[in-house]
Order: C-alpha cells, then structure tokens, then sequence
C-alpha cells in the first residue's frame, strides 16, 4: 500500500491504471531486483578479484563467466520468486476485496434485519393493543348485556314454571326467553371466539357417554325437523358407549352443525350419522337444503358470514348470529379434529342439491371407566339449613338469585354492596357466599380479601359476576376457574357448586317445612294495617309487600313477633300462606 502510494505520487494520475496491474507490478519488482542483484555480485567479484591479486590473472575470465552464470540463474529463481509475490499480493487483495464486500453485504443485511425486526415489534405492538382493547370491549359489553339478561331468563323461567299462567301469557313469555337466549347464544359466542383467539380457552376431557349424548341430540333435531315438515335421519349405532371427550365442547360443535342444516333445509331432509373407527369419530351432517355457493364456500367459517341464502331471505332461510360454524371450526381445530364442508347448489346435478358436512376427531374409548351419572331434579337437600351470602348491587339480580336459592331450602342473607356484607358477616355467619365483582365503593375482589384478612368468615365463596374474562385470570384469593359462575345464572351450575363445597345431599322432593307459628299473645298491627297488609299480598306485589312489613314494624315494635313469620314468608313470596295469618288476625281484632 505504501509502495502504490509513493508511486501514486510520482507519476502523472493517467498512468495509474496500468501501474495497478499484475504485470506492472513484476515488471517494477524486476527494475529493482535485477540491478540489485548485479551490484551484489559486482561487489563479490570485486572482492574475489583483490584476493586473488596479479597471479591469478588468467582465472579472471572463468571467474567472470562464473558469476555472469550465477548472476543469470539468481536473477531467473528472483523473477519466479518475484511473481510468486505478485501473485499472493493479488490473492490477497483480491481476498480482501470479496472479504470487504461480504462484510458490507453482511451489515446492510443486519441492518435490514435491524429495521425489519423493529417494524416487526410495533406491528407487534400495535396488534397486542389492539387485541386488549378488543377484549376489554367485548368483556364490557358482555357485562353491561349479561346483567339484564341474567334477570330477563331468570324471572321468564319463573314464570314459565308457574301453572297459574294463562296459556296466552305462556306463549308471550316463550317469546321472551328464545329472545333472551338468542341474545345469550350471540353473547356466548363472541366470548368463545375471543377466548379461542386469546389462547384462553382450556378443553376439559373427561369420561362421556357418547352414544346417550348423541340420542338426546337426536331427540332434540328430530322435534324441530318435524315441525318444519322435514324428515330426520340418523344412524349413531356405530358410536361407542363411553368416549373420553369435553362433552361439552363436542356437544357445542353438533349442536352448532346440525342446528344450521335444520334451519336451512325447508324441503326433504336432514341425515346425521356417526361412525367410530381405530379411536377415530366421524360425524357427517347431510342435508337437501339449497347448498352453498362455491364464493360462499371460502367464506363459510369466518365470523358473521351467513351465506347468500341466509342473507336474501330465501325459503327456509332463518336468522342467525353467524358465529355457530365459526365457533363449531375453531373448537374441532382446537381438540386436533379436522372439519370439511362440500356442497352442491344445482338441483340439476346428480344427487341434488345440498351440503356435507363432516367432523373428524380422536375420542378414545374407555372400557370398565365410569361415567357420569345424570344429575336428579334437586328440590331440597337433606340435614340442617345452610345460610347462603348473596352480595349483589342489583337487586333485581340478588332477590331473583335469593328466591331460587330459598326454594330449594336456603336461608338467604342479601348484601347491596362489599361493605354491607362485611358489616353482615360481623353480625351472622354464612355457610356460603355468592360475591358479585362490580359493585360500587369496593369490588367484590377486595371485599373477599377484607372478610379473609380480617378473619370474619372462612366460608366457600363462588364469584356470579357478568365480567366473563374474569375467570380465567390468576388471583390472590384462592378463586379457581370452578369457583366462577358467570351471568346469567345456569341454577344447576350453582347448584352443584353449593352441593360440592357445603357437601350437601340432595333431595328429589322438598323437605316438609312447617307453617311458621304466631304466638297468639303477640301484639298483632291495627286493622287499618293488617287490612292494607291483605291488600299488598292479594296483590302479589313482593317488594310492596315487604315495604308494608316494615313500615308496620316502625309504627308498632311489640307486632315485630308477629312479624317475623309473615316477613319469612314474604321472602319466599308464599303469600297463600299469608292470607289465613292475616284473616286469623282481623278475626281476632275488634273493628274500629
């Protein structure tokens, strides 16, 4: 480099080119070795020369050819030598060169990466907060819907059970629960889809009797299809007796499937088969419905897509949310299942028009296992009354909660607020305790932290709560996933909830419960009162009632014995149990 350099400097720039060459490069190596090497040997020779003085004249000319030999044979070895150098100085540079270039290949490379993992991260980011404000959406929107509708079914069921219901009013109230449960459906599975997406969603396997599932399926399709004219055909004879499955996943995925093949088959039929092979379950849903069209097709599994036919109002279409094949997919894909539709839209084709659906999944069967045994109607249970905490801000939710509960034979505490139920349990103990999360001043998170810290009840406690995102998440509390029962209330899910944790036996028929007695030397209320009491239970206005009952104990505190029976009774609203009390008492009374 110095060498180039010092050339570079005293010759013109026009002769670098041809300086930067292999050639030239040897060509000046040799300028300078060659006359240095004759000068070596000419100093040799000089020195020879001298040492052999006058008598050795007559050897000069073989001494001379002598070194013009050794000088002709150096100088050949120094010109390979020569170009040897000049050629590993050229690999060199030439290896420096591609090595330079590899480097800076290689760093623009990592810078590319550089920029790219960066733009990756934001995207990442942005994603990640785009997905929490979706989820904190959905989570808010699924409490603020979850609260009414958990008091719309409770109070439709409660009178759909009631037989002094005019038939009339019984259809109106049916009305309202597929309303309800509609709403619920599309509640549910805009939770499934997220929770799915979120990675949240946790299968739970276990022993089922598949073949008894799969005849109550049958049971339920078979009423529908024939309402709507439609002929149902199935053959489950090759499912196994005891699978081990989610059973409730499973039945979410039929339920899903063959719902939609009902709903949008309005002539012919619907064929549902099952068939069990080497631990493989395949289930096929065929219908002669109107197909789907093959640019529905691509599309059928993504949320709220509905179809051509579902959307244009045709013959058999029927509404829907959109989300039961979306959901039916994602949960088959999450159990390691394989979901495949095919469909013919032309009724000309061969075979007709219609579509295949066909779910594939690995459901072991168990042999010598035992399954579970169906749950009994639970009317009561056996042993002494449990006393059960409900803590609840709406009260509309916590006294339809309090009424179910009092009907199987709980007695029933009532708290509008973390901090009356602190103040409650300082007073009486519970056996259980139903905690609502979003309450006003403390949550029900830490209102079950201050009872435990501050040691007021050790009793089980089950979150009822609407914030369905809730329940998957980790806590300081000792709250499982199990311990959570989400809005609206499914009473059996409560039920074994209380059964398991207060180790309850259940009862198929109500305990006899005794009619409640009044001291006939209790203070009774004035006529004046008792009459309006009269009024209020014929009436059968609860909270009217309840109100009366107090004001009556203001206004007279000796009648509060007289009272408390009447109160129970209010609370389980039997008020035909009321009215021979109250007419009992205006016998007894004097008219004013």
């Amino acid at each position: 480099l110095q060498f180039n350099a010092l050339l570079q400097r005293l010759t013109p720039r026009a002769w670098w080119p041809q300086l930067d060459t292999g050639l030239a490069r040897y060509l000046m190596l040799m300028a300078l070795v060659a006359p240095a090497l004759a000068g070596l040997l000419a100093v040799i020779y000089q020195v020879e020369l001298r040492q052999l003085g006058e008598p050795a004249a007559t050897a000069i000319p073989a001494l001379r050819a002598a070194f013009i030999k050794a000088y002709c044979a150096l100088l050949l070895l120094s010109g390979v030598i020569a170009w040897w150098l000049v050629l590993a100085q050229t690999s060199r540079r030439v290896a420096q060169e591609e090595s330079n270039r590899q480097t800076e290949a290689l760093v623009r490379e990592i810078e590319s990466h550089r920029r790219t993992d960066e733009e990756l991260q934001r995207a990442k980011v942005a994603a990640d907060a785009a997905n929490q404000a979706k989820t904190r959406y959905i989570s808010a929107i699924s409490h603020e819907l979850r609260t009414p509708l958990n008091s719309i079914l409770g109070y439709a069921q409660l009178l759909d059970e009631d037989p002094t219901l005019p038939v009339h009013r019984k259809q109106a109230v049916g009305v309202i629960r597929r309303g309800g449960e509609h709403l619920l459906s599309l509640i549910e599975g805009t939770l499934d889809i997220a929770r799915i997406e979120g990675g949240k969603l946790a299968l739970d396997p276990r022993p089922m009797r598949l073949h008894e599932a799969l005849r109550q399926i049958v049971q339920m399709f078979e009423l529908q299809a024939l309402s709507k004219g439609l002929r149902f055909e199935h053959d489950i004879e090759g499912a196994p007796a005891l699978v081990r499955a989610d059973e409730r996943r499973l039945t979410q995925i039929l339920i899903n499937v063959l719902g939609n093949a009902v709903k949008f088959t309005h002539v012919g039929r619907v064929s549902f088969r099952a068939m069990h092979v080497r631990e493989m379950a395949v289930f096929e849903v065929e219908d002669t419905g109107p197909g789907i069209a093959a640019g529905d097709l691509a599309r059928i599994f993504e949320p709220f897509s509905r179809g051509e036919h579902a959307a244009s109002g045709a013959p058999g279409a029927a509404g829907g949310t959109g989300l039961g094949l979306t959901i039916a997919k994602m949960l088959t894909d999450l159990m390691g299942g394989e979901m495949t539709v095919s469909s013919r839209t032309e009724t000309g084709a061969p075979g007709g028009s219609g579509t295949l659906f066909r779910v594939r999944l690995f459901l072991p069967e168990l042999q010598g296992a035992r399954a579970p045994q169906p749950v009994p109607p639970r009317a009561g249970y056996a042993g002494p009354r449990k006393q059960v905490l409900v803590v609840d801000n709406e009260e509309t939710d916590r006294t339809l909660l309090a009424r179910r509960l009092e009907a199987v034979g709980f007695d029933v505490l009532q708290a509008g607020s973390g901090e009356a139920a602190l103040g409650l349990l300082r007073e009486r103990p519970a056996d259980a305790i139903l905690m609502d999360l979003a309450m006003p001043g403390i949550d029900g998170w830490e209102t079950i932290r201050s009872l435990r810290r501050q040691q007021l009840s050790a009793a089980p406690v089950a979150i009822v709560s609407a914030n369905a995102f809730d329940k998957g998440l980790d806590n300081d509390v000792g709250i499982t996933p199990a311990d959570f029962i989400t809005k609206p209330v499914r009473f059996d899910e409560l039920l074994d909830w209380l059964g398991k944790r207060l180790a309850l036996q259940w009862l198929a028929t109500p305990p006899p419960t005794p009619a409640p007695a009044t001291s006939d030397d209790a203070p009774r209320p004035t006529r004046e009162q008792l009459l309006a009491l009269r009024e209020v239970v014929n009436l059968g206005y609860p909270r009217g009632v309840r109100r009366l009952l107090d004001q009556i104990e203001a206004e007279c505190p000796p009648c509060s014995a007289w009272l408390a029976p009447m109160r129970a009774l209010a609370q389980s609203f039997q008020f035909d149990r009321m009215t021979p009390l109250i007419l009992d008492a205006l016998a007894k009374s004097q008219p004013a």
